[in-house]
């Protein structure tokens, strides 16, 4: 079940019907790193250079070659930055797709359903920044565990395979339960969420691919959700008259 989830979410990524919001998340990606890389250049740059000149006498009679000079490291200075921001970014751009991909996979691989309702978008800012901040505790995570040998990959996994099953998971939930049932749902059926969490951890930990992991993560629990609730039809009848979860 878990990895034919996997399977079908990761065909579905260069699907026609998904081509687009790729492109969509990877353009608008590339133009806020882009505006993001200039503005942070020439706030250097104007903070810089007065501070060089008080601190070097004379600095402005030369204070267009300083300015190209610095420019230079700036930039390359601030493009390494980014580098290590550009999961973060892509994770914040895609967190608002995340529906269209839902939408997609529920209307093509499940059309005999109900559709699940898009999440308000007081719920999708929330969500997205959850994922923005599972992604950047992720990649902290990540860089502060290799310098533990023994146990950094392991934790690496169990963070990531915890954090992302969870959120990208209650994300799929709700487009067709209530918050607190969907993650009443999520929580009967943990080890699972967990154990696709990891697959998740997996793509997450590819370079360059893991800019694909929200409309990757998304696919897949939307395909975990809807076979999970075929297999456990009778959880909503059971939370209804108070039963044991």
């Amino acid at each position: 079940m878990i990895f034919d989830a996997a399977r079908l979410s990761f065909a579905n990524l260069f699907a026609p019907e998904t081509r687009s919001v790729f492109w969509k998340v990877l353009g608008l990606t590339l133009l806020a790193l882009v505006g993001l890389w200039l503005a942070l250049r020439e706030l250097f740059i104007y903070l810089a250079l007065p501070w060089l000149d008080g601190l070097i006498p004379g600095t402005a009679a030369w204070e267009g070659w300083l300015a190209f000079v610095i420019g230079i490291f700036a930039s390359l200075g601030i493009a390494l930055a980014l580098a290590l921001l550009l999961a973060p970014v892509t994770a914040l751009i895609a967190g608002f797709f995340l529906d269209d991909v839902a939408e997609v996979v529920e209307k093509r691989d499940y059309a005999q359903e109900p559709a699940g309702r898009p999440l308000p978008l007081r719920e999708a800012i929330a969500g997205t920044i959850n994922f923005l901040g599972v992604i950047i505790a992720g990649n902290i995570v990540a860089l502060f565990l290799l310098l533990i040998p023994g146990i950094n990959l392991i934790a690496f996994f169990l963070v990531n395979g915890y954090l992302l099953g969870r959120e990208f998971f209650e994300f799929a939930a709700m487009r067709h339960r209530p918050p607190a049932e969907a993650r009443l749902f999520r929580a009967k059926h943990a080890g699972t969420v967990f154990m696709a969490g990891l697959i998740l951890a997996a793509f997450l930990a590819v370079p360059l691919l893991n800019l694909l992991t929200p409309l990757f993560a998304a696919g897949m629990m939307v395909h975990l959700h809807k076979k999970l609730s075929q297999r456990d039809p009778a959880f909503r009848q059971q939370l209804s008259q108070g039963a044991t979860l």
